[in-house]
């Protein structure tokens, strides 16, 4: 077969069919008895209890309502588990979207300990991101750190890629309070001024 002759698969942005499938509530779906979702920490899960919240913004500063988030991080000590098991205290991997009406996505975690890259360098406690939205044709990937993990996040060998001290503020999250609970806010703008920093990885 001449593989030169095929047409390229035509892309297709994740327009509303993750959320029916992966976002259920968010869709007005019934939801199941077992979802991976936004609390990726129980009340008995060892580790500093924190709340995310924040929203995406396009390149117009306008909210995308209809975002979906995966967040993947090392649990208290900076251990990755690969299992995923609904019936342990704490899981690396979580999902989120943001709601149809103030457009704000919430996750319910433990804040990550240090973990080592690949070259066994250490790096701050920090938070991977995938972003789905409307208009996006791969997702795209970011990270979340930390405001008050000032020093580790100077020594950060992936922070320290970004060349302008300005840019790197855009993956940190501000420590804040809502309801009396600890809980860090993390805004994404997609396009224009403030951009996140994106990866290719």
């Amino acid at each position: 077969m001449n593989f030169d002759l095929l047409p390229e698969t035509p892309s297709q942005t994740a327009g509303p069919y993750v959320h029916i499938g992966l976002a259920l509530a968010a869709a007005g779906n019934p939801t199941r008895d077992q979802e991976i979702w936004n609390r990726m920490a129980k009340a008995d899960a060892p580790g500093e209890h924190i709340l995310l919240i924040g929203q995406v913004f396009d390149g117009n500063g306008h909210l995308v309502r209809d975002s979906f988030l995966e967040f993947w991080q090392a649990d208290h000590l900076g251990r990755y588990e690969e299992a995923y098991d609904l019936e342990k205290p704490f899981n690396c991997f979580g999902r989120t979207a943001t709601t149809f009406d103030a457009g704000e996505w919430t996750l319910h975690t433990v804040k990550p300990g240090v973990a080592n890259n690949a070259a066994g360098v250490p790096m701050a406690p920090h938070i991977n991101v995938a972003l789905f939205a409307r208009g996006i044709n791969i997702h795209l990937q970011t990270r979340i750190y930390f405001d008050d993990e000032a020093t580790a996040n100077a020594a950060d060998p992936v922070l320290n890629l970004i060349e302008q001290p300005q840019r790197r503020e855009t993956l940190v999250a501000r420590r804040c309070e809502t309801d009396g609970k600890t809980a860090y806010r993390f805004d994404i703008r997609i396009q224009g001024e403030g951009e996140t920093v994106f990866f290719d990885f």
